[in-house]
């Protein structure tokens, strides 16, 4: 599908004149001062939301319950529409704009079916849950997010089609002409009683990692300078086309840090570093790194001004309210201050108009994570798969080995043996003895991560394997073991922690990160360094992410596009029968001085 950039560039850089909507039409806020001696003030509110992920119910479709976690969130655009519309009637319709950080078609099975099952790309295909939902909350716009990408160009072209709102992305850029392939800014006019509006610019910022991540699908059509580059271009040019203030929404963490190393060229996590390098920014809206950040100031080191961010947390959990004050002076708004705060999603109830919007979709869906697809001779549970070695994670390497080894038949590397990666993805995920449906086999794996295989030395797997044991607090032999706190070391998400099924190993946390692994050997004997493997990774570690060693340099063998959630899906239904019996062994174990610690 060739890229449509819809001609913006040479269109009026001034957007959304109807932001000043029925409802509020006379009101003035209590900071607005009459025209006199005194200057003129006004208030206004900009809502953001970000890594909605597809969540549109307080619904989880692995579960097949309401959606609840230790901390009693709640989920979807359902709730934050209530919350939407509480702020509109406080503060007044024309007085607030509303947007988003990105990550908005990926995440949840509702997303996934309109993507895959029934695609909005078929013929006369339905409209994205999604955009459907924005669309009846009112967005104004949204920055796109890396799994944005995930389902291919013409999806995301189709999504972008569907919705009443601009998705913007000002680093991401034709391979060819270098020109935005999709719209930079937008610039929102917000109606005073004064006569002359306040104009808003919203300039969109997506994550330069889409490059690695979803190479596949962007390879030589997009692609993806840093955030600090591209805002240093834009943000002079949306204050000379007169925008009074300039909101940033990016698709990208505040920590200034990066999970990929050098694999990635520009920073990851870079929004704290547009808003201390880049002056004229007034406020941004933080996405991508799925924390919750209420309020966070920057200085910019040029004007030394205070830049507020945002972020509001994962999967419509909150809603950040940007608070602007502006005076009029010298013949223009001036931002004279700006704050922030988050509101919590778990205090509303569902917007019955969205609920029974969506309701038909998701009714199917429903009914297509519950079919039963084949059954399981035992349980098997991630309950504690972060900490020893469970059926359920040999499950996944198993299925991995066996669909490697087939690819690779008949070529030169058939004769190699091929090891398997895989992490606990979710603690809560499991699958029952006898019937096992769709969704309990799609929890196991709920990333839409792809197979590949890579050619590693036993030298190299030792450190991959290394590198990996960081996750594991240290602790000393002979003191006591907590689970619940013996995990997470560095921070380190369950998904970066990996075990390699084929192999047998200790992993000795009593000793330092970098000298824990021992006794590793491969069929019986110790692993000799210069001994070559296939490996079965996920596309995500092979593309860098955790920055794991070797794995993104090493040879790759073969490459599948199927989700390996669906090929886990296909092998249970070409099965009929999961025998844990046939898969599952005890190949490694935590141990300190040798000694097993459970």
């Amino acid at each position: 599908m060739p890229l449509n950039r819809r001609n913006f560039l040479g269109r009026t850089a001034v957007t959304g004149a109807g932001v000043a909507l029925a409802g509020a039409v006379g009101t003035v806020p209590a900071e607005a001062e009459s025209a006199g001696r005194r200057k003129k003030r006004y208030a206004f509110t900009v809502m953001g939301t970000t890594d909605l992920h597809g969540n549109v119910f307080n619904w989880d479709y692995f579960t097949d319950a309401e959606f609840d976690d230790k901390a009693h969130n709640d989920v979807g655009l359902a709730k934050i529409s209530t919350l939407v519309s509480q702020v509109r009637s406080e503060k007044g319709r024309r007085n607030t704009l509303l947007i988003d950080a990105g990550d908005t078609i990926q995440g949840t099975q509702l997303s996934y079916y309109y993507a895959k099952v029934d695609p909005i790309t078929g013929a006369n295909g339905p409209v994205h849950p999604m955009a459907q939902a924005m669309n009846a909350i009112g967005y104004d716009a949204a920055a796109l997010g890396n799994h944005e990408f995930n389902y291919g160009i013409p999806t995301l072209r189709k999504f972008e089609e569907q919705c009443d709102f601009p998705l913007l992305g000002a680093n991401a850029l034709d391979a060819k002409t270098l020109r935005p392939a999709f719209r930079p800014y937008v610039i929102k006019k917000v109606c005073t009683p004064f006569g002359r509006d306040v104009r808003v610019a919203i300039l969109g910022l997506t994550n330069p990692g889409i490059a690695i991540w979803d190479k596949a699908n962007v390879q030589g059509k997009m692609v993806f300078p840093g955030l600090e580059e591209q805002a240093a271009k834009w943000v002079p040019k949306l204050r000379s086309l007169g925008a009074d203030v300039v909101i940033v929404s990016a698709h990208s963490g505040s920590s200034g840090t990066s999970s990929y190393g050098d694999q990635l060229p520009y920073v990851e996590n870079a929004a704290a570093l547009v808003a201390e390098q880049v002056p004229g920014i007034d406020a941004i809206l933080v996405g991508h790194a799925h924390t919750e950040i209420p309020e966070y100031r920057v200085a910019n080191k040029k004007t030394g001004k205070q830049v507020v961010l945002s972020e509001p947390l994962k999967w419509g959990q909150r809603l950040t309210l940007f608070d602007f004050s502006v005076v009029w002076e010298h013949g223009a708004w001036q931002v004279e201050s700006v704050g922030a705060k988050v509101l919590n999603s778990n205090t509303a109830a569902e917007d019955r108009r969205i609920t029974r919007l969506l309701g038909d979709e998701h009714r199917k869906v429903v009914a297509y994570v519950n079919q039963v697809i084949g059954t399981s001779t035992a349980a098997m549970s991630a309950a504690e798969a972060a900490y020893k070695d469970t059926p359920v994670i040999d499950f996944i390497n198993h299925v991995q080995v066996e669909t490697v080894k087939a690819a690779l038949a008949g070529t030169a590397y058939a004769k190699l043996p091929v090891l398997s990666q895989a992490s606990c993805f979710s603690r809560t995920a499991a699958v029952p003895a006898g019937k096992v449906s769709i969704r309990q086999v799609a929890g196991l794996y709920p990333f839409e991560n792809t197979l590949e295989a890579r050619l590693l030395t036993g030298a190299q797997l030792r450190e991959y394997l290394e590198f990996s044991a960081r996750y594991y607090v240290r602790t000393a032999a002979g003191a006591p073991v907590d689970p619940a706190k013996l995990t997470n070391a560095e921070s380190i998400p369950d998904y970066n922690y990996d075990v390699v099924s084929g192999l047998s190993y200790e992993i000795d946390i009593a000793k330092a990160p970098g000298s824990r692994i021992v006794n590793l050997s491969f069929g019986g004997k110790p692993l000799e360094d210069s001994a070559e493997f296939v490996l079965a990774v996920n596309n995500y570690r092979a593309s860098g992410g955790g920055n794991f060693p070797h794995v993104a340099r090493s040879k790759q063998l073969w490459a599948n596009s199927e989700e390996i959630r669906n090929t886990i899906i296909g092998w249970v239904k070409a099965k009929g029968s999961i025998d844990v019996a046939g898969f599952a062994s005890v190949d490694w174990k935590l141990t300190r001085d040798g000694v097993p610690v459970f």
